[in-house]
């Protein structure tokens, strides 16, 4: 057997040990130390509201995987799913992470779990939210209700702060698909609080990443499927406007980072281009890597390919 592996082995399993019969000696106690401060403490699920959830119909839950790619749909009770760093790997900042889904289901494994813990490695804490789908019969305006959920998450972010050793700064947001839809949302009508906010905490995420995301609400653009849920229909100029993120743009709009691939099958990329564009002209400081291939969801793309593209933005961000 390896030497190292061997000495490696041996103080794994004094872990299970009574702390009476632990090593002593200063070099072990050390690698110890520093061995469980590089461990990252297991994930929790909370409930995202502590009160009755706001815009909400009275009716039972029927949440319910779809048995493809770790899909959940019919969200109507959302929850926030917490991933905090490894003690020594820590470095204050935070991600607040909206799975895709088309507004019909949550990308929970693959566009949340997953991701969180590529985070969470880089000394990010990752909140995952499930947020709630759009549906007339849980709510009383589905329109609204995703965001409602988005707002919600940055607001327990910000309250927590101080317990999870957080810079109230630094908290960011990254979203997938109809996740980059909400998330841009979030970034662009945050001025307006869609839920009780007693202590008028800022709804501004500090930074956006948006990833192969839907933007606009523009039957000429538009991923279709995702207005449908959302919006309904037949919806009024009025709130295909209003949801029409590249027209939400502002000179306060976060920082942005976008990535898509020009052969998206499912979301024109003209989405990430009029968003790019809308910032640029607010003087909004925006960065954006347009794949030729990697079709969407970038499963085309070796993962560390537009992983280290975040990670490197992100360096010279904070």
């Amino acid at each position: 057997m390896n030497c190292k592996v061997a000495i490696i082995g041996a103080l794994c399993s004094t872990a299970f040990l009574p702390a009476q019969q632990l090593p002593q000696d200063p070099t072990t106690q050390k690698f110890i130390a520093t061995m469980t401060g590089s461990l990252a403490p297991a994930p929790k699920l909370l409930p995202l509201y502590d009160s009755p959830v706001p815009n909400s119909k009275p009716g039972s839950d029927e949440e319910g995987p779809t048995h493809f790619l770790g899909m959940v749909q019919k969200v109507s009770r959302p929850t926030l799913q917490v991933f905090l760093p490894a003690k020594l790997k820590a470095n204050g900042s935070s991600i607040i992470i909206f799975p895709g889904g088309g507004y019909v289901s949550v990308s929970i494994a693959m566009e949340g779990e997953e991701v969180a813990k590529s985070f969470q490695d880089h000394g990010f804490a990752a909140f995952v939210v499930k947020y709630r789908l759009p549906s007339d019969k849980t709510m009383e305006d589905k329109s609204i209700g995703p965001l409602q959920d988005a707002q919600q998450a940055i607001l327990t972010v910000r309250e927590h702060a101080a317990e999870w050793h957080l810079d109230p700064h630094k908290i960011g947001v990254i979203g997938f698909s109809a996740g980059g839809h909400l998330a841009s949302t979030l970034g662009t009508h945050f001025e307006k609080s869609y839920i009780a906010n007693s202590n008028t905490l800022s709804l501004r995420p500090d930074f956006m990443i948006l990833v192969y995301p839907v933007i606009s609400m523009d039957s000429k653009i538009a991923h279709m499927g995702s207005r449908i849920a959302l919006l309904g229909e037949h919806p009024s100029e009025e709130s295909i406007k209003l949801f029409s993120n590249e027209l939400q743009v502002t000179a306060k709009t976060p920082p942005t980072l976008i990535l898509q691939a020009a052969d998206d099958h499912l979301v024109d990329v003209d989405n990430s281009l009029v968003f790019f564009e809308a910032l640029r002209r607010h003087d909004v400081p925006v960065d954006m890597t347009i794949f030729a291939k990697g079709d969407h969801g970038l499963f085309l793309l070796p993962r560390d390919d537009w992983h280290s593209i975040i990670f490197h933005w992100l360096e010279h961000l904070l």
